[in-house]
């Protein structure tokens, strides 16, 4: 008898490449995770058509109709508690949830993040990794926690930055970095290979 897929819910808030690879990667019979749902904040995320085309349910919970941050995350909550989710992927998901909300997923909610955390955290990273004259970069899969890009990683990818880079040229390469590492990534959580435990990443054999 074979172990039953975790269920995974993927959050998203524009064109959903990293979704698009999860997709691939659950459409193997014999990958650990399948996707049970796509939510997304903005109705127009190009991301929800490779959901569509996949046949996975997707919901739209635009963070501008509601009062608050915490109203936004319990409307959100209600979808994955519906779905029967058991772990979040966050993919290009730009908005910054409540710290509630963090702490109730906490150890089952997973982020992928164009940088070598904790170099370069948050947004404009390829500019900035550029500025700084670094030679190599690459992107992390880690645990969501409060702080902002902070979580432990459970896995990285490096890529060179060339003399020659643009932010568009490292970004390119980096993505296809993420796209290969972060299906990797969630296989190793799903087959329960790495646990989130006294703030850090703990890897089998525990």
């Amino acid at each position: 008898m074979t172990a039953p897929r975790l269920k995974v819910a993927v959050l998203i808030s524009g064109r959903g490449s990293n979704l698009k690879a999860l997709i691939e990667a659950c459409a193997d019979p014999g990958y650990p995770a399948q996707i049970m749902l796509v939510i997304s904040n903005a109705a127009d995320a190009g991301g929800l058509v490779f959901a569509k085309d996949a046949g996975i349910p997707t919901a739209i919970v635009e963070h501008k109709h509601f009062p608050s941050r915490d109203a936004f995350d319990v409307a959100m909550q209600t979808h994955l508690d519906q779905a029967g989710a058991e772990l979040i992927c966050l993919a290009g998901f730009m908005r910054i949830l409540s710290d509630g909300f963090v702490r109730h997923w906490e150890g089952r909610m997973i982020n992928i993040h164009p940088s070598l955390l904790p170099a370069f955290k948050g947004t404009c990273v390829h500019e900035r990794a550029i500025a700084a004259g670094v030679r190599i970069s690459g992107c992390t899969v880690h645990y969501v926690v409060p702080e902002l890009d902070s979580g432990p990683a459970i896995a990285q990818a490096a890529v060179p930055v060339n003399p020659d880079d643009t932010p568009d040229t490292l970004a390119a390469r980096v993505l296809k970095e993420e796209h290969r590492l972060y299906p990797e990534a969630l296989k190793l959580v799903a087959e329960g290979k790495v646990r989130l435990q006294d703030g850090r990443a703990q890897f089998a054999p525990f």
